[in-house]
C-alpha cells in the first residue's frame, strides 16, 4: 500500500511539472509567434541608419551598456522630454525643467534591430520603478521610451503589454512612451564618462558591475 502510495505522489509530481514546463513554453511561444507576426506587419521605415531615444536612469550607465552592442554606431548622452530649452545638468537634476537623462543612439539596422536594443533596454535597468533607478530618484531619472515614427511607437507598446501580460517582473512596467520631439546634447565632460573615469568609485563600483552583467545576459549581440 506504501508503496502505491508513493508511486501515486511521484505520478501527480511528474504531472505538474510537465504542466509548468508546457506552460512555460506556451508563453515563449506566443511571444515568438507575436514578435514575428509585428515583424512581418511592420516595416522600418529608415534603411542605412536609424535613431532611439531611452531614458533608463543615469545616461552614464546607459551611454557604456548600448555601446557594447554590434551595429551600435555612436551614443550620446542629453537631455529630452522637458519644457526648458537648453538645460545644463543641474538644471536637470534639480526636477524643476520636465526633461530625463537619456541617450541618443544611432545605429545600423542592417546589424541590429529597434526589437534588439528594445530587449537590451528592458533588461538594463529595472522599468517598474516610477522616477527612480536605485540611489537615483527624481522625474530625471524615469523609464521612458521617446519613439521618432509609428513602427517605434507599436513595437514599444507591444513589448510593455507582452512583459506585463507575463509578469516579467515582479511589478507593473511604469516605461512612459512618448512622442520624441528634441534633443539636447549633455555637457561634454558627460559623454564616453565611463572610459574616462574608468577608475572613479562611482564607475568601478556601479558602472563596472552592470556592464559586465549586460554583457553576460546579452551575448551574442555584442561588438567583438
Amino acid at each position: 500500500m506504501k508503496n502505491l502510495f508513493n508511486k501515486i505522489v511521484l505520478f501527480h509530481l511528474i504531472i505538474v511539472q510537465a504542466a509548468c514546463a508546457q506552460k512555460s513554453e506556451s508563453k515563449k511561444t506566443e511571444m515568438n509567434q507575436i514578435e514575428n507576426s509585428m515583424t512581418q506587419q511592420l516595416n522600418n521605415p529608415n534603411e542605412k541608419t536609424d535613431t532611439a531615444t531611452f531614458g533608463l536612469g543615469c545616461f552614464w550607465c546607459s551611454e557604456t551598456i548600448f555601446l557594447q552592442i554590434d551595429g551600435v554606431q555612436s551614443v550620446t548622452s542629453g537631455y529630452s522630454g522637458g519644457e526648458k530649452p537648453d538645460p545644463s545638468y543641474n538644471e536637470v537634476c534639480s526636477g524643476s525643467t520636465g526633461h530625463a537623462e537619456v541617450v541618443q543612439i544611432i545605429y545600423d539596422p542592417s546589424k541590429t534591430s529597434f526589437d534588439d536594443l528594445l530587449k537590451a533596454f528592458w533588461m538594463a535597468h529595472d522599468p517598474t520603478t516610477l522616477n527612480r533607478q536605485g540611489a537615483d530618484v527624481g522625474t530625471q531619472y524615469r523609464s521612458v521610451i521617446f519613439y521618432h515614427n509609428e513602427y517605434q511607437k507599436t513595437i514599444a507598446e507591444h513589448y510593455k503589454q507582452l512583459l506585463n501580460k507575463n509578469e516579467e517582473f515582479q511589478s507593473p512596467v511604469v516605461t512612459e512612451i512618448s512622442v520624441f520631439t528634441v534633443f539636447y546634447k549633455a555637457e561634454n565632460y558627460h559623454q564616453d564618462y565611463f572610459n574616462k573615469n574608468i577608475s572613479a568609485p562611482y564607475c568601478q563600483m556601479v558602472i563596472s558591475p552592470k556592464l559586465e552583467k549586460f554583457k553576460k545576459t546579452f551575448e551574442g549581440k555584442l561588438k567583438k
